[in-house]
């Protein structure tokens, strides 16, 4: 009998990588789940027991290179073989222009690009033996650029137009490349962008924007309509196991519907029309 499929799946400590690590692993994926602080993975390893599987969890920080080596080859070295990575380990960040330093937006770039590049360079020679998949959850954020949210998206644009030029060159060599985009997804990744919501609004010429802007997040979150992280894993398995998977795929029907917006925008004017009622 050949080996069990193996997937490497970064930041698995919540949200949607950790629903995806189980998806995965329940579909029978020999599934490696990694993340930055192996100390955050009691939710992880609970989730595994509560459905009675096995998973293979390690250590690796995207941003450090000796961390994502010693990862991918570990994963080698015990399973002599690496079939598909999903990129998911990043970080949110609001903020603007003018109330962020260079070193902000450098440390936002860090995680969620750079990483991304990290992760991929090191697994594409394994990936290429398998011709395996390499999957990256962006976000809608990586089509159309959202207020308070501009080091992040540049991140997630960087991403998307990464992925998109790469992907051709990969499918030469039989590596199948796709982004997965999000809209809001109920986890803990919203508490994470490094902002506090009692004590970050300070009176400054953006304080009455930006309170209209996280007035408006805080109810979409608030109101249901945000997907919870096993309904956005599904979109990360169809980029696994599809004969033939889509390199852009969204996760909801809602996602679809606002990205649509974007590719059909040739001028912009219907892009702003939709985000200049979110901070006006």
């Amino acid at each position: 009998m050949s080996a069990p499929r193996c997937v490497l799946i970064t930041g698995t400590s919540s949200g949607i990588g950790l629903a995806t690590a189980i998806a995965a692993a329940r579909s029978g994926w020999r599934t490696v789940a990694t993340l930055r602080d192996t100390a955050r993975a009691d939710g992880l390893r609970k989730a595994a027991a509560d459905v009675g599987i096995e998973l293979d969890i390690r250590q690796l920080d995207v941003t450090d290179e000796t961390s994502v080596a010693a990862a991918v080859d570990g994963v080698i070295a015990d399973y002599g073989r690496l079939d598909a990575v999903v990129n998911n380990a990043g970080a949110g960040h609001l903020g603007t222009l003018e109330n962020d330093s260079v070193a902000d937006v450098r440390q936002v770039m860090e995680v969620n690009f750079f990483g991304v590049l990290n992760v991929s360079r090191a697994a594409l020679p394994h990936l290429r033996a398998t011709c395996g998949r390499l999957v990256t959850v962006t976000s809608v954020g990586g089509v159309i650029g959202q207020p308070f949210n501009e080091a992040y998206c540049a991140a997630k644009f960087a991403v998307e137009g990464y992925m998109e030029s790469l992907a051709p060159v990969a499918l030469t060599l039989g590596v199948s490349v796709s982004v997965v985009e999000p809209g809001a997804v109920a986890s803990e990744f919203v508490n994470n962008v490094g902002f506090d919501l009692e004590t970050g609004i300070t009176a400054d010429p953006y304080s009455d924007a930006l309170r209209r802007y996280i007035d408006r997040t805080v109810e979409q979150f608030m109101d249901g309509s945000a997907q919870s992280p096993a309904e956005a894993a599904e979109a990360v398995m169809e980029a696994l196991s599809a004969d033939r998977p889509a390199f852009r795929i969204q996760t909801s029907d809602w996602a679809r519907a606002f990205i649509g917006t974007k590719l059909a925008d040739a001028d912009g004017s219907a892009v702003q029309g939709v985000t200049a009622a979110w901070v006006d």
